[in-house]
């Protein structure tokens, strides 16, 4: 198996600074974002009973626990930088990890990066009325998020950690609020189907577990700072466990919440429930409240994502697959920098130039598609395992059987979203196989010895 860190065991290598909180909030910080503060009305326009829509919620964190319990194992089994690109590599094929990194760093991570910080330039701008425009604040809080983790790792987990339990605390005064201060319930789980089972019923409840399952995306990235993690093999499995329980119990209790106040129609007709809540409870500070609240948490994402993805560029680099500068390591910082620059420069290159909302489109059925073959890997590691190799601290309960529903969930979302929305689905894989010739050349270049 390799590390990729070996690679570049000429220079200074990256530094094991993160433990059990600093990881675990890294977990959760790349899970929650503004989206449960704003699209949980999606879940309540496909299913329109209570007792659905809190269902559809709930089976979307037991498929996300399912998939935090298999990348568990898989950080255990493989605890080197890059995280789900080296499982990929050693489990699958490099050129398939490759194309993994290769799509990541060109639409998944940065253009979601670029949607969120213009997403938090709107409502900070909301709650501060700076004459700034969007997409140039977007572009500043980029930039002051990429230098800040190009000081160490430890000062972006500290500014990340920081946003996250700001977030968290932000749902948690709302939920307060709307337990508290709520004069009559509009929570019911009668009826609880609204209509007879069908086919109908059952494909609109499939519908809605599609943004359920991207609002709980995101636990995977955490697995990317394994080299700077002290002891991963322990500590990495317990923070995705701990986390994604965690991000389950928040959203749950927050979808409880507006339903309570709401009401399943109510929650249909609101698409900024968490804003409709709180000035419905409160008044317009509670409006205002909540802007912050959001501003935070899309905050604490982009935080995260800046912290963690960089580590995937920089183990393709370390593996000479890719432009060998990205896998330089700062000897005083002890942190991949031209990594995190090269992503901080591409997100704000998406920003300024307002293409985020067109590259967002084009990573759904790619990040499940991912994410199954992912899950994949398990099996392959298992079996080599059997053979006294890659042995491992944890286990996924009820392997096989829990690993093969995660692959057919998120397997489902791929082909829904190509089935929905095929010319941006065609368009994601179009991007994620053009990264082959681009494998095909950096291999051809390493094979013969030339520096890139």
């Amino acid at each position: 198996m390799t590390d990729s860190s070996t690679h570049a065991a000429t220079g200074p290598r990256l530094a094991r600074q993160l433990g059990l909180f600093g990881t675990t909030m890294a977990v959760m910080g790349g899970i929650i974002g503004a989206g449960i503060f704003i699209n949980p009305y999606l879940v309540a326009e496909r299913v329109h009973t209570s007792g659905l829509i809190l269902a559809a919620w709930i089976c979307g964190g037991i498929v996300a626990l399912l998939g935090g319990a298999i990348y568990a194992e898989l950080a255990a089994r493989v605890s080197i930088v890059g995280g789900q690109y080296a499982y990929l590599r050693d489990a699958i094929h490099p050129a398939v990890a490759f194309a993994y990194g290769w799509v990541l760093l060109l639409v998944i991570q940065t253009g979601g990066m670029a949607a969120v910080a213009v997403t938090f330039a709107r409502y900070f701008l909301e709650c501060t009325h700076w004459p700034c425009h969007e997409s140039l604040l977007a572009g500043l809080t980029l930039a002051a998020l990429t230098i800040v983790n190009c000081f160490s790792v430890k000062a972006g987990s500290r500014v990340q950690s920081t946003a996250t339990l700001l977030a968290i605390g932000a749902v948690a005064i709302l939920e307060l609020f709307g337990l508290l201060r709520t004069t009559e319930s509009h929570f019911s789980l009668h009826p609880f189907f609204g209509e007879p089972i069908s086919r109908h019923l059952i494909i609109a409840f499939g519908s809605a577990l599609t943004p359920v399952l991207f609002a709980y995306g995101g636990w995977q990235t955490s697995s990317f700072l394994a080299a700077e993690v002290r002891n991963p093999e322990t500590i990495l499995p317990r923070a995705i466990l701990i986390g994604v329980v965690g991000v389950i119990v928040i959203y749950t209790s927050i979808n409880f919440v507006y339903l309570n106040v709401l009401g399943a129609d109510g929650l249909a007709a609101s698409p900024t429930p968490a804003s409709s809540v709180m000035s419905m409870l409160t008044g317009p500070r509670g409006a205002t409240f909540i802007a912050a609240g959001i501003a935070f948490s899309a905050f604490g994402f982009l935080a995260q994502s800046i912290l963690t993805a960089p580590r995937v560029y920089f183990a393709m680099a370390a593996d000479r697959i890719f432009f060998r500068g990205v896998a330089w390591v700062h000897p005083r910082s002890r942190v991949p920098i031209v990594a995190i620059v090269l992503q901080g420069g591409w997100a704000i290159l998406i920003a300024l130039t307002g293409t985020y909302a067109q590259v967002v489109n084009y990573v759904v059925a790619m990040d499940s598609l991912f994410f199954g073959l992912t899950a994949i890997c398990l099996f392959v590691l298992r079996k080599r395992a059997a053979t006294g190799q890659a042995s491992s601290r944890f286990l996924v309960p009820w392997h096989p059987w829990t690993t093969s529903l995660f692959i057919a969930a998120e397997w489902l979302v791929v082909l829904s979203t190509f089935t929905h929305d095929p010319k941006r689905s065609f368009i994601g894989l179009g991007i994620a196989l053009a990264g082959l010739p681009v494998y095909l050349i950096f291999r051809a270049q390493k094979s013969r010895g030339i520096a890139t």
